[in-house]
């Protein structure tokens, strides 16, 4: 039992415990969450907009201050280490980097010059540097057409690409990605998912992605956590929460019955079974 144990926490990279989050120090947003996220695997946070997923994210990556926001409960952890209180350049320099929703790229800059910007801390000389660009161009071979361009003139995948791209420049062991397929086609949104699997299958990265597209979601990651209001109301394995009867009815719209409307379906059942 003992060796089990040791195993499981050796395979977990971050553990967030019964978090609470606090904006202006009145208004409650997460209400005790706990996830972990294991080695080499990519983890969902799923749920509308306005559940905390963002918040989430940024709690473990320590950027709610410039929010005025603040852990106030619970605890997060990385490979064992409590890093709550350290600055994002820490977690950063420990393998953990966060890509933000929304992209923001550095518009005046080309492409190359943004993703050089991810390897602004390290100190392992420039011809790791340079291998590493060429790696994320093999990764995204659009970007390496488009590196002299200004990131502000290219398009919102371009850009999506280049945020992920920017962060791989840092060399992370875990990427917590925030909604990769906002505003994007959805002929975009499978190239970057794919793009992340490859990631994770072929380097070893490790992510947590917040994403309110359960269905494409759940099809490329290995577990799911659902939040609702500030609250985990579910998780489990992604192929179990694709079939599970609740997350179809209440997050991809279809029921026994067939297609539901987002309206129809938030009723006395989720209520009894999620929220008593």
């Amino acid at each position: 039992m003992l060796d089990d144990q040791a195993q499981v926490d050796v395979d977990t990279l971050l553990e967030v415990n019964n978090i609470e989050v606090i904006y202006n120090h009145v208004i409650l947003v997460l209400k005790g969450v706990s996830l972990k996220v294991p080695k080499g695997g990519i983890t969902a946070l799923l749920g509308g907009n306005g559940a905390g997923k963002t918040t989430t994210l940024k709690a473990i990556s320590n950027l709610l201050h410039s929010e005025r926001g603040e852990v106030t409960k619970g605890s997060i952890a990385y490979r064992g280490e409590r890093v709550q209180d350290m600055s994002p350049a820490d977690l950063v320099n420990r393998g953990v980097i966060q890509v933000m929703e929304g992209r923001h790229c550095f518009e005046h800059l080309t492409i190359e010059e943004n993703l050089l910007t991810g390897a602004y801390t390290r100190r392992d000389g420039g011809k790791k540097i340079a291998d590493d660009l060429e790696l994320v161009y093999n990764y995204f071979p659009r970007l390496k057409e488009r590196r002299k361009s200004q990131a502000g003139y290219t398009s919102g995948g371009e850009q999506q690409m280049c945020a992920i791209g920017r962060a791989l420049m840092s060399r992370p062991e875990t990427i917590l990605l925030d909604e990769p397929s906002m505003g994007l086609a959805p002929q975009l949104v499978e190239e970057i998912f794919g793009i992340v699997k490859s990631l994770n299958e072929n380097e070893g990265v490790s992510f947590l992605l917040a994403e309110q597209n359960t269905n494409v979601a759940l099809r490329f990651a290995h577990y799911g956590y659902i939040l609702e209001s500030g609250r985990v109301v579910m998780d489990g394995p992604a192929a179990e929460l694709r079939e599970n009867p609740d997350v179809k009815e209440f997050y991809l719209g279809v029921s026994e019955e067939g297609r539901k409307s987002f309206r129809d379906v938030r009723s006395y059942r989720r209520r009894k079974r999620w929220l008593s």
